[in-house]
C-alpha cells in the first residue's frame, strides 16, 4: 500500500513538472494555415484544436466540482438506464440533458461576442479585476475544505423525487443544471467570454463555450446511458480538488499581479526558468501538494499548504508574473505618421499591433511570440515597428481602427511600403492573408507570414 501511493505521487509529480513546462503555451497552439478545422469551424488563426481540447477538458473537471457533483445522482435517478429495453431513451434523454447545458453556455458565448469590446472592458476594469479575483480565492478555499458548496437540501429534495421526465423535461433541466453549476463555472467562463468578447465573433464564441459545456455533461451522460454506478468519494477526489484550487488560486494572482507589479527581468534564460519552474512543481506534487488533506493532522495540514505554495511558486514563475527571463524587447514606435514615414523612407514593411490591457489574447502575443528570438529578428530586417494602445476609446484610436478596418482585439497588420505612390504617405492595408493576424499564432507561423509579405 505504501508502496502504491508512492507510485501515484511520483506519476503525479513527473505530469505536474512536464505540464508547468508547457504550460504557457498550452493555450496557443494555433492551426496552421489551411487546417481543415480552422475552415469548418469558422475561426480566425487564433484558436486551435489544443484550445478546445483544454475547454473540453476543463469541462470535465469542473464536472466534478462541489458546485455540480451533487446533480449527477439526481440526474442518474431520472434518466439512468434501469433496464436493458430503456437504454435508448436513457440515452437520448441524457443527450437532451446535456443539450441543455449546451445551450445556456454557448448563448452566453454569442451573446458576449455581439456585445464587443465592452464586455470585455467591464471585466478588465480593476474593480471587476478585484471581485472576481476574490471570488476566484473563495471558490479555491472551497476546493482546500474551508466551506462546502452544495445544492439547497430543499432543492436536492425536489429534483430528486422528479419521476417520468421527458424530454422538454431534459431540456429543462439542463437549462437549469447550468445555472446551478454557476459557482464553479464562473473562472472558466469569465476568461473564455472576455476573449471572444475582443475578437468579436459569435460563431468563436458559440464553438468555445459549447466545447466546454459538452466537457461539462459528459459525465452526465455517461452515467445517464449506462449501468454503471457512481464513483465513491476518496483520494481522487482531493486530488481534483486540489489541482482545481490551485488553478483557482493562479488565476486570481494571473489577473491581479499584472496591475499591481511590472514583472522584474532577470538575467537567467528562459530555459532556467523552464528547469526551476519544472523542478519546484514536481518537488510539491512529490511532497504530497495534491494528495495529502486539510482535514488530517495539523502536521499533514502544515505540509499540504507548504507543498501548494510551492507549486503555486511553479505556476507564478514559468507564467512571468513576478519575473521574466531576459530578453531584448522590440524597440516599437508609438506614433503611427512617424512609423509610416520611416516604413516608406527605409523600404521596411510596416507592422502594426493593435493591442489594450484589458485583451488577454494580445498579452499573450507579446509573452510568447513577440519576445521569440527569431521574431525580434525578422522584426528588426524587414519591417518598422508600430504599436498601438486600444485600451481607451478615443476619436484617435477609433479613426485607426476604421483606416486599418480592425474588427476586434488582437489585430496585427504585415504591410508593404514599397509600392510606388498613387498615395505617398500610406502602406497597402492587408484586407485578409497573411498580413492579417486576428488572434494569436505561434512564434514559427508569425515567421512565415512576415516572409510571405512582400
Amino acid at each position: 500500500m505504501l508502496q502504491r501511493k508512492w507510485i501515484v505521487r511520483l506519476t503525479l509529480a513527473a505530469a505536474a513538472a512536464g505540464l508547468v513546462v508547457v504550460l504557457p503555451s498550452l493555450l496557443t497552439q494555433g492551426i496552421g494555415p489551411g487546417a481543415d478545422l480552422s475552415g469548418k469551424l469558422g475561426l480566425g488563426s487564433g484558436v486551435g484544436a489544443v484550445t478546445f481540447a483544454v475547454l473540453f477538458l476543463a469541462g470535465v473537471l469542473t464536472s466534478l466540482t462541489p458546485c455540480v457533483y451533487p446533480l449527477i445522482p439526481i440526474t442518474v435517478s431520472v434518466f439512468g438506464a434501469r433496464e436493458t429495453q430503456h437504454r435508448g431513451r436513457s440515452v437520448a434523454l441524457s443527450a437532451t440533458y446535456v443539450a441543455g447545458i449546451a445551450v445556456t453556455y454557448s448563448v452566453l458565448g454569442v451573446v458576449a461576442a455581439l456585445s464587443g469590446r465592452a464586455f470585455g472592458s467591464a471585466l478588465s476594469s480593476p474593480l471587476a479585476v478585484g471581485l472576481l479575483a476574490v471570488f476566484l480565492l473563495a471558490l479555491a478555499a472551497s476546493m482546500f475544505g474551508a466551506f462546502d458548496l452544495n445544492l439547497p437540501p430543499a432543492l436536492q429534495q425536489r429534483l430528486g423525487i422528479v419521476s417520468g421526465a421527458g424530454f422538454a423535461h431534459a431540456l429543462g433541466m439542463g437549462l437549469v443544471a447550468g445555472i446551478v453549476a454557476a459557482p464553479c463555472t464562473g473562472p472558466v467562463l469569465a476568461g473564455v467570454l472576455t476573449y471572444v468578447a475582443t475578437r468579436r465573433s459569435a460563431v468563436l464564441g458559440f464553438w468555445m463555450l459549447f466545447s466546454y459545456a459538452l466537457g461539462m455533461g459528459l459525465l452526465f451522460f455517461v452515467l445517464g446511458a449506462s449501468s454503471l454506478k457512481l464513483p465513491r468519494s476518496g483520494a481522487w477526489m482531493e486530488t481534483v480538488k486540489s489541482v482545481l484550487g490551485i488553478a483557482l488560486v493562479a488565476l486570481a494572482l494571473g489577473l491581479v499581479l499584472p496591475l499591481v507589479a511590472t514583472p522584474a527581468q532577470l538575467r537567467a534564460g528562459p530555459r532556467a526558468f523552464a528547469v526551476v519552474s519544472a523542478a519546484l512543481a514536481f518537488a510539491a506534487v512529490l511532497g504530497g501538494a495534491l494528495s495529502l488533506s486539510f482535514h488530517a493532522q495539523r502536521r499533514e495540514q502544515s505540509l499540504k499548504a507548504a507543498t501548494l505554495v510551492l507549486l503555486l511558486g511553479a505556476v507564478v514563475l514559468r507564467m512571468g508574473w513576478v519575473a521574466k527571463p531576459h530578453v531584448p524587447e522590440i524597440p516599437w514606435l508609438r506614433d503611427e505618421p512617424s512609423a509610416v514615414a520611416q516604413a516608406r523612407a527605409s523600404g521596411k514593411g510596416l507592422l502594426v499591433d493593435f493591442s489594450a490591457e484589458w485583451c488577454a489574447a494580445c498579452k499573450e502575443l507579446d509573452l510568447h511570440v513577440f519576445t521569440d528570438p527569431a521574431v525580434k529578428a525578422e522584426v528588426a530586417e524587414r519591417f518598422v515597428p508600430l504599436k498601438i494602445d486600444a485600451t481607451e476609446e478615443t476619436d484617435e484610436i477609433a479613426r485607426l481602427e476604421a483606416k486599418y478596418g480592425v474588427p476586434g482585439l488582437p489585430t496585427v497588420l504585415l504591410m508593404a511600403c514599397n509600392d510606388p505612390a498613387p498615395r505617398p504617405q500610406e502602406c497597402a492595408v492587408p484586407s485578409d492573408g497573411p498580413g492579417r493576424v486576428t488572434g494569436f499564432i505561434p512564434p514559427a507561423e508569425m515567421i512565415e507570414r512576415m516572409r510571405r509579405v512582400q
